[in-house]
């Protein structure tokens, strides 16, 4: 039986990043699982479809580095540490390549060939990035995954190879960790924009319209391992000034546990006995002295058990992700 859970999103919180104006996600309030990726595609569908040639000026706006203006390439880019070369928009567009470092395309995400390269999936800029052309032909249809054994690794250090996945024996293509949430976080946009017709799509990635279990605790593990981070949000605001949508699991890390995760479905509702977090510290209603709380992270593993001291109990330092504390029959999801 699920165990009731409370929510608050607090203001002064990190579980916001984007800039989604007033009353966007009004519709999601009190909401988990099946319910809330309803909400969300109502909310985030239709959007404004764009041509597919014109994805190439738009690149200049949702992938153009803060720094100088070059392509922002993942199959390249090295975060924190120098890109082994970069493409300049428009002069460098393919065209024809034999080789890294020869021009930049479309890559999208999601394959072409998963979904007959239909209308809108074909130009939806929250899956199609610019990245190098040959590491985009080396990568072709794989599904995404962790690589044991390679066949090819990129300059940055994309790999293509045998699966090293739990449930997943074919041959896949890793990115480098620093933007694997990025396409966590793409793929699970494309679950809930998508739900209406995803069923027809065909992919190892994919089941009956949703993610396979492999594939979802890979992605839910690269989500909570690869934070947001400030270019996500940048690109998720670009792509919203063109599109008039938003990827809501960069705006609101923490839904994609609530629809994909260990404890996904479990109904929001407020109760006579209370649990929240604020502060750095759970806070509990009313106050009792020894009550132990069990606080587990994404993969359903222990991180912490410990008491209350009167109402609350403070926080050590914890990775960042998101956490699910249970006292008794009461559950309390939050993001540190």
């Amino acid at each position: 039986m699920r165990t009731s859970l409370l929510f608050f999103l607090l203001a002064a919180g990190s579980t916001a990043f984007g800039q989604p104006p007033p009353g966007y996600y009004d519709a999601t309030y009190l909401l988990s699982g099946p319910p809330l990726k309803a909400a969300l595609y109502d909310i985030i569908s239709p959007h404004n479809v764009q041509q597919y040639t014109e994805l190439w000026n738009d690149f200049e706006s949702t992938d153009d580095r803060d720094d100088n203006g070059k392509v922002w390439d993942i199959y390249s880019d090295i975060p924190g540490g120098s890109a082994p070369y970069l493409f300049t928009f428009g002069s460098d567009q393919c065209g024809t390549y034999d080789s890294e470092n020869d021009c930049y395309n479309r890559e999208h995400t999601v394959p072409q060939s998963w979904f007959d390269s239909a209308t809108p999936m074909v130009s939806d800029l929250f899956h199609v990035y610019p990245t190098d052309g040959w590491v985009n032909q080396k990568r072709g249809d794989l599904p995404y995954g962790e690589v044991g054994s390679t066949d090819f690794v990129s300059q940055n250090g994309t790999k293509t190879g045998n699966s090293a996945t739990v449930g997943y024996n074919g041959t896949v293509c890793e990115p480098i960790d620093a933007f694997k949430g990025d396409l966590a976080r793409t793929y699970f946009y494309m679950m809930t924009r998508y739900m209406n017709v995803a069923d027809s799509w065909t992919s190892d990635m994919f089941s009956n319209g949703d993610l396979t279990i492999w594939a979802e605790n890979m992605l839910l593990q690269w989500h909570v391992d690869d934070p947001v981070s400030q270019k996500e949000t940048d690109r998720n605001n670009a792509v919203y000034a063109i599109q008039n949508n938003r990827n809501p699991y960069i705006d609101h890390p923490e839904w994609a546990q609530s629809i994909w995760g260990p404890f996904a479905g479990v109904a929001d509702r407020s109760d006579a006995q209370l649990l929240w977090y604020a502060e750095g510290a759970l806070h509990r209603t009313p106050s009792v002295d020894g009550v132990s709380v069990t606080i587990v992270d994404a993969a359903g593993r222990t991180v912490l058990s410990a008491p209350f001291i009167g109402s609350f109990l403070v926080l050590p330092e914890m990775q960042h992700g998101v956490f699910v504390a249970r006292i008794g029959d009461r559950a309390l999801r939050f993001a540190r």
